[in-house]
């Protein structure tokens, strides 16, 4: 065939890829705000992509399962969803397409496939929604709010009706507060639109009305009074670290449950995919979503101690520099935290380590851990070098986190990692809070000795694990097909 055939056969094929894109988007949507179905692939997000993410996403999706994923395919298959009375829900479509063709014999055609795959779906109904609040409006607490506001849909899940801060609120104050909102040198311009009603003193975020408080303790506010009760309010200010101070939340009026962005003693530590079913919402009021670090290895150690067993480990985590450090070289309570974050390499501590345990108590005592805060302001690595019960390989280790990633209980926390060429900036923007590096696993000749290089986004992905959590004790999951 003639070079010009081809290329012109390549372009129409191009153009009917991207024209069954757009139609996959609207059926995207409409699920999504007429059903509060959400579409994703292999937990990658489709809501308010363009044409090239989907594209793109489904590349990936195919090179994950080394199967290729079509999006005529994905738009047969979301058609299908489209047809079935389905309940409020979160659908892997790469997963389901991945399914369909393997077992595409069994079925007529794409809506009794879907519909044996969702059977049930039926049986998840009754989410009644949850108001919240955020105490605190730092990085995680936009990243938080970014997310809720995108998400909102119908609001049949979370819905964002507070955020509260310290001092005197005016317009001048209102328009800061939007402006760090809707733009973010790391992450970006905000998808959606951010105005504020100086009158009122709030928000407008999307067109929704998020009223922005003033108090200097928690136990001062009446939040009844802005027409919000039995809310959960996500702490992320840092100040309050044990059950006593976040009990001062539950004092307020119109307060439900606690959630802590950080580490906190007396109370549940949780990672969520790990240990969140532990803890009954109907009986806990207060929860932590640990740190970042935690989050991000926590699932992978899972996933060791399950398959193989550890012996004994050492962490050592690459940390991007966060807002404790100084910009400048000054006086700091900690050890070297004081040199300026940009230009230096700085050795410090991390509980990570022995926070694992709280998680896995099977691993308590086993793990030793530091950390180094390295001049980038997102996007970190952990580096786990474990000594295992059971030999293996870095064929099998890998597979194993394949499969980890691809079906279980693990499967939005555990992201596998492909590409030879990724560095930090790569994984920044990435919901799952463990980034496999596959290329990077190295076990020692003998098979009882692996490191494996975690990557993380210490900001995104661990707001999404925050999100995740919180929607596990407001009790508004949606049923899911992973």
């Amino acid at each position: 065939m003639p070079v010009k055939d081809t290329y012109e056969k390549e372009l129409a094929f191009q153009a009917d890829r991207r024209r069954a894109t757009v139609e996959f988007i609207k059926i995207l949507n409409d699920l999504w705000y007429d059903k509060s179905i959400e579409l994703v692939i292999f937990r990658n997000a489709l809501i308010d992509k363009t044409v090239s993410d989907i594209l793109n996403l489904h590349e990936y999706a195919g090179e994950f399962v080394q199967k290729p994923i079509s999006i005529f395919d994905s738009v047969e298959i979301a058609k299908a969803i489209l047809q079935l009375n389905l309940p409020p829900s979160k659908l892997d479509i790469g997963k389901l397409t991945y399914e369909y063709h393997l077992e595409d014999e069994k079925f007529s055609n794409a809506i009794s496939f879907v519909a044996s795959k969702l059977k049930d779906a039926e049986s998840n109904n009754g989410i009644a929604p949850k108001d919240v609040v955020l105490y605190g409006f730092g990085r995680i607490g936009r990243l938080v709010a970014r997310e809720l506001m995108t998400k909102t849909g119908k609001g049949s899940q979370m819905r964002l009706r507070a955020i509260v801060t310290r001092g005197a609120i005016d317009e001048t104050v209102l328009e800061k507060r939007a402006s760090l909102l809707k733009y973010d040198s790391v992450h970006g311009d905000f998808s959606g639109t951010v105005s504020i009603d100086a009158k009122n003193q709030a928000l407008i975020i999307n067109g929704t009305t998020v009223n922005i408080i003033s108090a200097n303790a928690p136990e001062e506010i009446d939040y009844t009074s802005y027409g919000i009760d039995n809310a959960l309010v996500i702490d992320n200010t840092g100040a309050f670290r044990d059950k006593e101070a976040l009990s001062r939340h539950l004092i307020a009026k119109g307060v439900d449950k606690v959630l802590l962005t950080a580490p906190g003693k007396g109370i549940p530590n949780i990672v969520h995919g790990v240990n969140h079913t532990e803890y009954n919402p109907d009986d806990v009021k207060i929860f932590s979503a640990a740190s970042c670090t935690t989050n991000a290895i926590t699932p992978i150690l899972k996933a060791i101690e399950d398959s193989y067993g550890v012996k004994s480990g050492h962490l050592e985590t690459i940390h991007a520099y966060t807002n404790d450090q100084n910009l400048v070289d000054n006086f700091h309570k900690k050890y070297r935290r004081g040199r300026a974050a940009g230009l230096n390499m700085v050795i410090t501590e991390t509980g990570a380590g022995q926070a694992v345990s709280k998680a896995l108590p099977s691993l308590d005592g086993k793990l030793t851990s530091n950390a180094i805060r390295v001049p980038v302001p997102n996007g970190s690595l952990a580096i786990l070098n474990l000594e295992l019960e059971r030999k293996t390989s870095v064929e099998r280790m890998n597979a194993m986190m394949k499969k980890y990633a691809l079906e279980g209980n693990l499967v939005e926390q555990i992201k596998y990692e492909l590409s030879d060429e990724l560095v930090s900036s790569d994984i920044v923007g990435s919901s799952a809070p463990s980034i496999y590096d596959s290329k990077a696993t190295i076990v020692r000749k003998d098979g009882k000795n692996a490191i494996l290089y975690i990557w993380y986004d210490n900001e995104y992905g661990y707001s999404h694990q925050v999100i995740r959590l919180a929607k596990y004790i407001s009790k508004v999951r949606r049923y899911t097909y992973y």
